[in-house]
């Protein structure tokens, strides 16, 4: 992957980057994680890339996408996100989200029913109040900003936190890290984000509501992952969310922490491939 493959769309004034695999199938939008960025799904786009149409995209003040302070809220983000399938043409759309783009696609499917055709929920963020302890830690002003201080100690931070195996990261994901760690107003942007909807205690009550509203309220194939090992949210979260939606596939993934679409690439591609072709 080459970054001329990458493009930009003007959404309400703001460059928000994407990637468009213009596979000929039915289309996915694949949203990651806090702090994190599109390169996380350079996996799926190499081995299935072309059978289907994936959409993989910079939130709004991640990546190489601009801020945009109506985006500092899931629901805010999740507006974008429908702006930004408009703007592409994509009326009907398969959500497929990691850790905070999972639930985020979770208000997409409650903003826009009518034209969710599925949904992966791989860690999602915001399905119990359990979080990584030094997230919570980061609320507390100064320490956030002290413990996310800009470095090659932050990089390695973020990988031992996201993967169970360190050989996991990929060349293309180490670099869009050490990026994406160096960006400009990233660590404002960040803790402006985590401290919306996480607290010393942990989750926010209401926003785990919130989700927990919207699963029940699913209608469409949903798929919950999540990697047994994950350091930043328990396994456990997932688990319960399958409960509550019985319909729903439970996958907990070996051998696998924060971010299956890296470290279990090959069953996770093979699982959402699955998916669509049965929604």
């Amino acid at each position: 992957m080459e970054s001329k493959a990458f493009q930009f769309a003007n959404i309400q004034g703001a460059r928000i980057r994407y990637w468009d695999s213009g596979g000929s199938g039915p289309a996915v939008l694949m949203t990651h994680g806090i702090g994190e960025s599109l390169e996380f799904w350079h996996l799926q786009f190499e081995a299935i890339g072309q059978h289907m149409r994936l959409l993989a995209w910079d939130m709004p003040g991640h990546g190489l996408s601009d801020e945009m302070p109506q985006a500092l809220t899931l629901e805010g983000q999740a507006t974008v996100a429908w702006k930004l399938l408009d703007e592409l043409g994509v009326q009907d759309v398969h959500l497929v989200g990691n850790s905070l783009g999972a639930a985020m696609s979770l208000r997409m499917a409650a903003q826009s029913p009518d034209r969710v055709r599925s949904v992966l929920l791989a860690n999602s963020a915001a399905l119990g109040k359990e979080v990584f302890g030094p997230f919570k830690v980061m609320t507390l002003p100064f320490l956030g900003e002290l413990m996310n201080k800009p470095g090659p100690a932050a990089v390695e931070r973020q990988i031992q936190a996201i993967v169970h195996r360190p050989e996991a990261i990929t060349d293309m994901v180490r670099e869009a890290i050490r990026r994406n760690v160096h960006r400009t107003g990233a660590v404002s942007h960040f803790l402006a984000l985590l401290r919306g909807f996480t607290t010393l205690r942990g989750q926010r009550a209401e926003v785990v509501e919130r989700s927990h509203q919207i699963l029940k309220s699913l209608n469409v194939p949903v798929l919950v992952v999540h990697g047994e090992h994950d350091v930043v949210l328990p396994a456990e979260h997932s688990r319960k969310a399958h409960q509550m939606l019985p319909s729903a596939e439970l996958v907990v993934m070996q051998d696998c922490g924060h971010t299956p679409q890296l470290e279990q690439a090959s069953a996770f591609n093979e699982r959402l491939s699955h998916l669509i072709a049965c929604a």
